[in-house]
């Protein structure tokens, strides 16, 4: 395993995360947003595609296991990770275009976007298990791995904050074509930066001897590591938490504030997520040489729960006043910055520690757990919001404003009178429906985030002083 890594592959490998993270928030974040209000469908059709996301991304999170021991398997000349990353975006890019810009309607939009939404996330971890199971080979050295953490965390939020701040800006009012553009853009951006990363890094040399893994081997090697089952379980439920309030915060806004307006307002929320993020991918690196990383995350736990609280209140005991809103998003983001960080970290570390106590190095089905959380947390979260907008009768308002852009759409209905007309659906929308939303956005993220903690603390033990003393040891049995 090679310590130190050329400024060239570090960069390459970083830089690349701009555009395929930029592609992934396109959808996960702004999927249901363009379902609602761009689709005109009745609820039982809603239902099946929230049904269908669901069983989905569950599958998914399951092919990422599946992927990696593909990956574990496969020699190629161009090496073990770059093939897949490649391939894996020129397909996945594919099938955002056709996701965005076919639009059959009724049944036929349901079973044309349950295909392509299977397809999306099945491409997707061709990329995504290959490009994070590079991480933990590049380098073993805990500072120089926290560096590249803290690096690539910074253009992940560079392509996500890209997306996030621009859609909410362009939608409202032409958001049938709108979406149809940013996807052809994204796409095109997507297999840009992965061809940076697979021309500009050098692989390490495989020292797995060429050994096959099957996917019994698989879910063996995953079985046996149980720190890595720990804070698989609490990455899972952070993920719950993390996303949850990004996948409604569209509708918190559309109705709290108005259709017309509520575009600058995300997009300035937004601006707090990335900020709030960004500042979380510089601070930690400062706050990790003072303090252990459950002590980072024992702070964090504490500011989130704080500022979740503070969001609960907003409008009924705190004043209706867009600075504070802003002030508490960014201390939410910076927050779920630094957690995440620590728990990528401790994820990664559970390679050496399998390696230590097993003998064997299995980067990519290790990795492969932080995908899998993702996915499955996902799931989780679309299955919660599609219920939360259906029972707190948003969905149902929200059709009445996907008619108006459709309209907009084929040329029948001027931009400026549909967002005029849309403000009135929404001025008539019950306290009790918004309230309904705010609780899903800010109890279900809390009880997650707070059990993911505490699962951390009680059973992960590879501290900073463990992971050193485990890394010696593999060293010293490598005569290194």
């Amino acid at each position: 395993m090679n310590q130190g890594i050329s400024k060239k592959t570090k960069w390459s490998y970083c830089v690349g995360a701009t555009g395929r993270d930029a592609a992934y928030v396109l959808v996960s974040m702004f999927i249901l947003t363009y379902i609602q209000y761009t689709m005109k469908l009745t609820i039982g059709q809603f239902s099946v595609i929230s049904a269908a996301m669901v069983v989905c991304m569950v599958w998914d999170a399951v092919n990422d296991l599946m992927m990696s021991a593909i990956i574990e398997n496969c020699h190629f000349k161009s090496g073990k990770f770059r093939p897949f990353i490649l391939v894996g975006a020129l397909l996945n890019a594919t099938v955002i275009v056709l996701m965005f810009t076919i639009r059959p309607t009724g049944w036929g939009f349901v079973g044309f976007f349950c295909v392509t939404y299977l397809l999306w996330g099945m491409t997707y971890t061709v990329n995504d298990i290959a490009y994070w199971g590079m991480l933990p080979s590049l380098s073993s050295d805990p500072k120089e791995r926290d560096s590249l953490v803290t690096l690539m965390g910074i253009f992940v939020c560079i392509g996500q904050f890209a997306v996030a701040g621009v859609v909410p800006i362009v939608i409202a009012g032409n958001a049938v074509n709108a979406f149809r553009i940013i996807a052809l853009i994204v796409a095109l951006l997507f297999i840009a930066f992965q061809l940076l990363t697979y021309f500009g890094v050098t692989e390490s040399e495989r020292e797995d001897g060429g050994t096959r893994v099957s996917f019994k081997d698989m879910f063996k090697i995953l079985a046996r590591n149980d720190q890595l089952i720990s804070v698989g379980i609490a990455y899972i439920l952070f993920c719950v938490g993390q996303q949850l309030l990004l996948l409604l915060a569209v509708n918190f806004f559309y109705f709290e504030f108005g259709y017309s307006k509520a575009g600058d307002l995300i997009t300035v929320f937004t601006v707090m997520y990335g900020l709030g993020t960004l500042a979380a991918q510089f601070v930690y690196p400062i706050l990790s040489k003072r303090f252990s990383r459950i002590k980072i995350l024992s702070g964090a736990i504490i500011a989130l729960v704080t500022g979740y609280f503070l969001l609960l209140a907003f409008g009924y005991v705190i004043p209706m006043n867009v600075l504070i809103l802003n002030i508490t998003g960014f201390v939410i983001f910076f927050c779920q910055g630094l957690y995440n960080l620590a728990v990528i970290v401790m994820v990664n570390n559970t390679v050496e520690y399998d390696e230590y106590r097993f003998g064997e190095r299995h980067d990519s089905i290790i990795s492969a757990i932080r995908s899998f959380a993702s996915k499955l947390s996902n799931a989780l979260n679309q299955g919660a919001a599609s219920l939360i907008l259906i029972v707190s009768g948003i969905y149902a308002v929200s059709q009445d404003i996907s008619g108006l852009e459709v309209e907009v759409g084929n040329g029948t209905l001027a931009s400026s009178e549909a967002l005029i007309k849309a403000d009135g659906f929404i001025a008539k929308v019950q306290a009790s429906q918004t309230f309904m939303l705010r609780l899903g956005m800010v109890l279900v993220p809390l009880v997650a985030m707070i059990a993911a903690f505490l699962i951390i603390k009680a059973k992960y033990k590879i501290d900073e002083k463990e992971y050193e003393r485990i890394v010696g040891e593999i060293a010293a049995g490598k005569g290194q």
